[in-house]
């Protein structure tokens, strides 16, 4: 069913859009070559002149993408736009951009700026195999509607007034302001959209509002979004080499006894038929107000408020067992009911010795449900200013002020378990699950309450930014700028909550495991129905206030800090010889202190580090022909480390008279780079460009936890009084935590271009094309730090992205339909063991294909009818166990059309 929903929604897209291009076309309407500039220059084409404008006047190595009118960016989402440009690539979250990795490296490495302020603002994933709760320094995209920015750069290349860090790249995100445009100007749009899963209603709004009264300008614009997501597949706990200790295998042929005896075949450990559901709320308000106090100087006061909430819904038909492994074994008494040993009736395995026909009678399953409230709450307000103070002389500030919480007040789990008779197939390739239950999964009389795990989790960041520069003119063409920056960055939060509520009452009896006051039915799942719990309701029965389970604060940490900075650059735009020659070189210094405090488990823990370093830096860019451009660039750059990294919340512990010390590190030092860059662009006629750009990164520094054994506990770097009787010559049987070691390179190739296809006979002159490619080449031996992983690409990094778009445009009409490649890559290269081995070496993501669609029909001048369809094939996210790549997860989250109106006054 929901294969031809999403089939049907695409084929009324597309016929939509269609009847109005052929309509505005007149019969025998022809267009000769010569003809370019009789075809109108505006909406997508406006935006791809304007972008290709900004790359071509730039400095530095930078993609651009523009707004073609207030209120009216090219994307829904600011991430889905990003991937359209070379080098970019994005993981997605219940179908919608979430995150980019830009030119290889993760989503940590490159740097996001709101008008011209670092921007961090988290909302976590509701998948552990995506990082749940994890914290680090990108940006989460989905924060904000794309329709609040007139604009976004992405600077590849470094110049030594850019504020240092984001190694991969910095992402500039600016909001509209007043003086983009002249009087009175204002926006109002609104769609309605549905999903091929959820069939909700999916209300979006827009608005914005400008006016200017000479020297003085105010604008506000507002964004609202409400929609219900689902993702709904199947997922492993990963495989596990296993003996089936406690099964009887008794059914099974000497042979295959002999296999499972030796340990050697790898089970499963579990698997899930899953589903996550969240309704998502999206608000984002702007203001900004300018004055220009003489003809030479602007201020300029910005302000942004943005909240994304979710209320949550997970469930699973898991089998699993008792201590995390497999769901063999042995039987047991739990709350009064007897499991019996589970029976193996039929096993199949492949040449890697993995079980991929499972057929057991007495099988351990459970079901699961999971509620979790999030909400993400981000304030931000900057002052800057520019003017000219005497002929010549140029300065710059700005001032800003950055708020941003995330919290989960309720994240909580109830567990439903049973046995039967299981039969799962995975024979019909790595991405395949097909579970047969012999017993009815949605029989609540079947299942029990087996326990529930209460948990809560907040997260604080602040940001305070101070910079300047000052420039002046020393020659004709020639410009020295020197300046100043302050930054301070904070980030704390902490957990609250307990696992096992309800375990020892159960065992105890003292509290009934019977579930039929809160059992329900879900019946959502295609093809399965099973037994779930309505939350309220049990909390109820079962006499459980969340409040007297949320108790102290635990894992608390503080992590700040604090960086000064300052620059000199020469900026020149002269002629070398006959050819026009610009570019600028300057060189930067920082240093950062970093102050981290956190609870061990013995008590609380302050521990300071610092850094610093110069970063030199050289754009230049000539120019050997008209329209023909070469640009290249040099410098070091650095990314600081992980925020989880610097935080010392850990443990001192003493054991057997032996101590053991596992803690943060606030002295790692950042990742550097040495970068080289060379590009060649070609521009001609309105909009059209081609490029190809080599880069190559030389880094160093990479950050994983070491465990070094028996040294004095001076080398922590701890105080004594942590436990009883330390002194600094004490011995430390193992000290574990994050250390800077490893060095790789990466180097890539962009090539891209655009262009009108006015070449063409009518109607097709009207269409043209929007296409780039990036390869990318870096392996690391991840083993040399952390040992039992292995030798892969770089976390994040695919070797292949490519974007290619059709659009077509005339007076009244545009459209087009895009799509974007992403190849496989490597998710986490850290090694998962247990006492059986290695359960994993690594983690991935499978490529992707996702295709979106977008057209707007102007009925009369500032009236436009708008129709979105995104991820239109409905791609599924395919993520793998180990190098061998088994089954881990596989889900799809449905195609969404949205169709509505937008009035531009």
């Amino acid at each position: 069913m929901q294969n031809n929903s999403w089939r049907w929604m695409a084929s009324t897209a597309l016929i939509l859009c269609a009847q109005p291009a052929l309509a505005q076309v007149a019969p025998g309407d022809t267009t000769d070559t010569g003809a370019a500039d009789e075809i109108v220059v505006s909406g997508y084409r406006t935006g791809l002149a304007q972008a290709r404008d900004m790359k071509r006047r730039a400095t530095g190595i930078q993609d651009s993408i523009a707004a073609t009118d207030i209120a009216a960016f090219p994307d829904l989402n600011l991430a889905e736009a990003l991937q359209r440009l070379p080098g970019v690539a994005i993981n997605r979250e219940a179908g919608e951009g979430r995150r980019i990795s830009l030119r290889g490296l993760g989503p940590d490495f490159a740097r996001v700026q709101l008008n011209g302020m670092e921007v961090l603002g988290n909302v976590d994933s509701p998948q552990d195999s995506r990082g749940q709760t994890t914290r680090d320094r990108a940006f989460d995209f989905n924060l904000f509607a794309a329709e609040l920015f007139s604009r976004v750069d992405v600077r590849k290349s470094y110049a030594a007034d850019q504020t240092e860090g984001g190694l991969a790249g910095t992402v500039g995100l600016f909001s509209a302001r007043p003086f983009d445009n002249k009087g009175f100007r204002a926006a109002v749009g609104g769609q309605i959209g549905t999903n091929s899963l959820t069939r909700d209603v999916q209300p979006r709004f827009t608005a914005l509002v400008s006016q200017n009264w000479g020297d003085v300008g105010i604008l506000l614009s507002g964004a609202y979004s409400r929609r219900q997501t689902r993702e709904e597949g199947f997922d492993t706990y990963r495989w596990r080499l296993n003996n089936a200790a406690g099964s009887n295998i008794a059914k099974l042929s000497a042979e295959d006894q002999a296999a499972v005896q030796s340990g050697t075949l790898r089970f499963a450990r579990g698997n899930r038929l899953s589903v996550w559901d969240s309704t998502q709320e999206r608000i984002g308000l702007t203001g900004s107000i300018q004055w220009k106090p003489m003809p030479n100087a602007t201020v300029t006061l910005d302000g942004l408020y943005g909240r994304f909430s979710g209320d949550r819904f997970e469930t699973h038909l898991a089998s699993r067992g008792g201590g995390g492994s497999t769901w063999l074994g042995g039987g047991g008494t739990f709350a009064g009911v007897t499991y019996p040993n589970a029976t193996i009736n039929a096993l199949e395995y492949n040449d890697q010795r993995e079980v991929v026909y499972l057929d057991v009678s007495g099988a351990n399953t459970a079901t699961e449900t999971r509620r979790q409230d999030t909400k993400n709450v981000f304030r931000q307000l900057v002052l800057s200013g520019d003017a000219e103070v005497a002929p010549g002389v140029r300065l710059t500030a700005l001032g800003g002020v950055e708020r941003s919480r995330f919290s989960i007040p309720l994240s909580d789990k109830f567990y439903l378990e049973t046995y039967g008779d299981v039969v799962s197939d995975y024979r019909g390739g790595t991405y395949s699950l097909v579970n047969t239950y012999k017993y009815d999964t949605a029989d609540a009389t079947r299942w029990h309450a087996r326990n529930i795990n209460i948990g809560a989790s907040y997260q604080d960041s602040a940001f305070d930014n101070a910079k300047g520069s000052l420039g002046w003119d020393v020659m004709p063409g020639g410009t020295i700028s020197v300046g100043g920056e302050w930054r301070r960055f904070g980030n704390s939060g902490y957990g609250q909550g307990v696992d096992n509520v309800l375990l020892p009452q159960f065992r105890s009896g003292a509290v009934s495991s019977n579930i039929a006051a809160y059992a329900r039915t879900y019946r959502d799942y295609p093809g399965q129905d099973w037994t779930v719990v309505d939350y309220a309701k049990a909390l109820q029965t079962l006499g459980v206030n969340r409040a007297d389970y949320l108790g102290t604060r635990q894992n608390v940490f503080t992590v700040e800090e604090r960086t000064g900075a300052g620059f000199v650059q020469y900026d020149w735009d002269q002629m070398l010889g006959a050819l026009p020659f610009r570019g600028n070189a300057g060189f930067r210094y920082y240093r950062t202190d970093v102050i981290s405090s956190g609870v061990a488990n013995v008590g609380q823990v302050t521990v300071r580090g610092d850094y610093d370093g110069v970063l030199p830096a050289m754009n230049l860019v000539v120019e050997p022909a008209r329209g023909l451009i070469v640009r290249a660039a040099a410098a070091r750059n650095i990314n600081r480390p992980g925020l989880g990294s610097l935080a010392v919340n850990g443990s001192v512990a003493r054991d057997n008279g032996e101590v053991t010390v596992s803690i943060g590190n606030p002295n790692l030092r950042p990742y550097r780079s040495a970068d080289l860059d060379l590009s060649i662009e070609r521009y001609f006629g309105k909009v059209g460009y081609v490029a190809a750009a080599l880069f190559h990164k030389k880094l160093d520094g990479f950050i994983t936890n070491r465990t070094i054994n028996n040294v004095a506990f001076a080398t922590t770097g701890l105080p004594t009084s942590l436990l009883p009787g330390l002194t600094d010559t004490t011995n430390v049987a193992s000290f574990s935590r994050p250390v800077n070691i490893g060095k790789t390179d990466i180097t890539g190739l962009e090539l891209s271009g655009q262009s009108d296809f006015t070449f063409l006979p009518a109607p097709f002159d009207h269409l043209g094309t929007v296409l780039n490619l990036t390869l990318i080449d870096s392996k690391f031996d991840y083993a040399t730090i952390i040992p039992g992983s292995t030798r892969t690409t770089l976390e994040g990094l695919s070797r292949v992205n490519a974007n290619a778009t059709l659009y077509y445009q005339d007076d009244r009409f545009n459209a087009r339909v895009s799509g974007n490649y992403r190849s496989p890559y490597v998710f986490s290269a850290s090694p998962v063991f247990s006492t059986l081995g290695k359960d994993q070496d690594i983690t991935g993501y499978e490529s992707t294909f996702y295709v979106d669609f977008s057209a707007r029909y102007t009925i009369v001048p500032g009236m436009q009818l708008t129709l979105d369809g995104i991820n239109l094939t409905d791609q599924r996210e395919r993520q793998y166990s180990d190098s061998t790549k088994r089954l881990y997860v596989s889900t799809h989250s449905g195609a969404t059309v949205l169709g509505g109106v937008r009035v531009t006054f």
